[in-house]
């Protein structure tokens, strides 16, 4: 059989043409995984990068906030993906410039103008990224059978979230690997909790004495630092805060904070006089929990103390050196509240620079955390960890220019001038809406995670939060284990099962268990806010089973949306339909706080059960072709 004689008639459940005889697998982790990696550059690296090269907080938030928007604007341009050219040219193509612009970042780096320059470059790996994004998406359905696309849109995934944790762990273990490689001796001390003692802490200058040494270093005093984990009051904590922000500043060991523009009056506006606040009344007063203030909520905080750090030796004239402190190894309770970043110069080092360590206020428990400073040539550091990223995305372009399948129905649509590319836009949005049930398709997608979009917002605050007020009290580094890893692990199971079920019976056979999947395991929130279970291991099977859920249920989402997508413009109306996903997850999540905060947490998980209903109520009006998503037999 030639490729043309391949060729069927369109249907949700045909072959894609041209694209049989390369496995699937050997793509898509590829492509899911060269789609995670740019977006967790611009969300969570950027920031970590631009925070060790001594970049302000609030100038960290505001810039790289705007790195988000080609994600949030990429239907508006969808149509033109769709135009010209074909889905795998503009994948190879944006790889190839996301390699150019992470090699253009680690060029920069090291210039006095890197913060503005990055920021521009990111801002064009953003967009390359969010294009690449729906190009993928649309050579995924493609290049795929609807039973195969079921099947590995558990597998996509699982591949991203993969490109995730690389991002959040791999490169920034390799970029501080390159700091401690490239700067003097780490410098290293040890915080203790204790339930019976407590090193004195003196709030005056200290000067300590220094023994000689042939090499820089740093020395810490303390070297091991003991907390009492009874807890202070907040006004102990500010003092001690505001004793080592005012010697570090007048030392230069940080720089001095900028002078906040004059704030506009405090009245309250409009909405907030006339709406919010009276409606909020409302709420609580008929709805609110009725809950006795209790013991424990009396303004205290964990315990506090300081670790004192000088170098050895004075730096060159004109040098710098800057000590970036972390915890290395041991409990995330205790942790480094103001200082993690100080630098030395010929003026200051022989004088003492002051961190701030704390206790979390919940722990109670007798641990140690070992800290390391690293003071190593930071800029040199991230340039090699961008060059290395750079060189992955060219091997990726490389790969992905020989092994993606060239499926005869990704091909350019017919336009021959700039007014027939507009002409063609324009038609591409018109006939997204004049699609048969879009009405009832738009709300689906808007309502189908109304429940969990609420959820997922109060989620890690009701664990955090303590007892007296509704939440479970759990501490840090037990919030990252449930949530971190247990509910990590459930949510990639039930994707990957998902797709697994749902390519074996269709779509439409697995509509209604997914959607009772995503809202009913909700009752687990409920279970904890309402019994407040101390027992570790029923929280975390409590998350594991919400999660595991979520990501079963999710599965229709994504398969409703490439079906409902399928079409002459299916590439550009399935990234119309994940900007409505995107609406569905911000609106809920915009309001979910302040609901919470007049119901209280038992009742606002009772009113995320509530927020099913709409979510199911939906189910039964969608038209959805029983064969979709199925697998097909072959033919003897």
């Amino acid at each position: 059989m030639n490729q043309q004689d391949s060729i069927e008639n369109k249907g949700n459940s045909n072959s894609p043409s041209g694209a049989r005889g390369r496995s699937p697998w050997s793509w898509i982790p590829t492509l899911y995984f060269a789609e995670g990696i740019p977006y967790v550059v611009a969300m969570t690296v950027a920031v970590i990068m631009y925070k060790r090269l001594g970049i302000s907080n609030t100038d960290i938030a505001l810039y790289t906030s705007w790195l988000y928007l080609p994600w949030v604007i990429k239907p508006f341009w969808s149509p033109f993906v769709d135009i010209i050219k074909t889905k795998r040219w503009w994948i190879v193509s944006m790889q190839l410039l996301i390699g150019a612009g992470l090699a253009g970042v680690a060029f920069l780096i090291p210039m006095p103008f890197f913060f503005q320059a990055t920021l521009a470059v990111l801002w064009l790996i953003a967009f390359s990224s969010a294009t690449h994004d729906i190009a993928a998406d649309g050579f995924y359905m493609l290049a795929l059978d609807s039973s195969e696309q079921s099947f590995f849109v558990g597998i996509r995934s699982t591949f991203y979230r993969l490109a995730m944790i690389t991002g959040q762990g791999l490169l920034i273990i390799v970029a501080g690997g390159l700091e401690t490689f490239t700067g003097l001796e780490p410098m290293q001390f040890t915080v203790q909790s204790s339930n019976t003692k407590q090193n004195e802490i003196t709030l005056s200058p200290q000067h300590h004495a220094i023994q000689k040494s042939d090499k820089m270093t740093f020395v810490a005093f303390p070297a091991n630092l003991t907390l009492n984990t009874n807890n202070i009051t907040a006004d102990s904590l500010s003092k001690i805060k505001n004793f080592a922000l005012e010697q570090n500043r007048a030392n230069g060991f940080i720089a001095p904070e900028k002078t906040a523009a004059e704030q506009k009056n405090n009245h309250p506006s409009w909405w907030t006089q006339n709406v919010s606040t009276p409606l909020g009344h409302f709420i609580k007063t008929h709805f609110g929990e009725k809950r006795i203030d209790a013991a424990g909520t009396d303004g205290k905080v964990g315990n506090a103390g300081l670790i004192a750090v000088q170098l050895t030796q004075k730096p060159e004239s004109g040098k710098t050196v800057v000590l970036n402190s972390s915890l290395a190894k041991g409990d995330k309770n205790i942790s480094i509240i103001s200082g993690e970043r100080i630098v030395f110069t010929e003026a200051n080092w022989n004088k003492p620079a002051y961190m701030v360590v704390g206790l979390d206020y919940k722990l109670k428990d007798e641990v140690t955390g070992n800290f390391k400073g690293i003071s190593g040539n930071i800029k040199l550091a991230w340039s090699i960890t961008f060059f290395i990223l750079a060189g992955l995305f060219i091997l990726l372009f490389i790969y992905h220019r020989f092994i993606l399948p060239r499926p005869t129905s990704d091909h350019s649509l017919v336009a021959n001038s700039p007014k027939d590319v507009f002409r063609e836009f324009g038609r591409t949005f018109a006939t997204f809406f004049k699609k048969p049930g879009v009405g009832l398709a738009l709300v689906f997608m808007l309502l189908y995670r109304l429940g969990e979009a609420m959820l997922v917002k109060m989620a890690s605050p009701f664990l955090l939060d303590a007892r007296e007020v509704g939440g479970l009290g759990l501490t840090t580094g037990q919030v990252g284990l449930v949530y971190g890893t247990v509910g990590v692990i459930a949510l990639t199971l039930g994707g990957i099962i998902g797709g697994f079920a749902a390519s074996r019976k269709g779509l439409k056979y697995w509509i209604w268990p997914m959607a009772l999947s995503i809202t009913l395991p909700h009752l687990a929130f409920l279970y904890l806010s309402w019994f407040t279970p101390e027992s570790l291991v029923l929280i975390n099977i409590s998350v594991a089973l919400e999660q595991f859920g979520y990501g079963f249920g999710f599965t229709a989402y994504m398969l409703y949306m490439i079906y409902f997508a399928d079409g002459e413009h299916k590439t550009a109306h399935y990234a119309i339909c994940t900007g409505f996903m995107a609406m569905g997850m911000m609106l809920p999540g915009m309001i979910a706080g302040w609901l919470q905060d007049m119901l209280g947490y038992n009742h606002f998980f009772i009113w995320v059960m509530i927020c099913a209903i709409p979510t199911l109520a939906i189910i039964p009006f969608l038209k959805i072709d029983k064969e979709f998503g199925k697998k097909k037999t072959p033919n003897p």
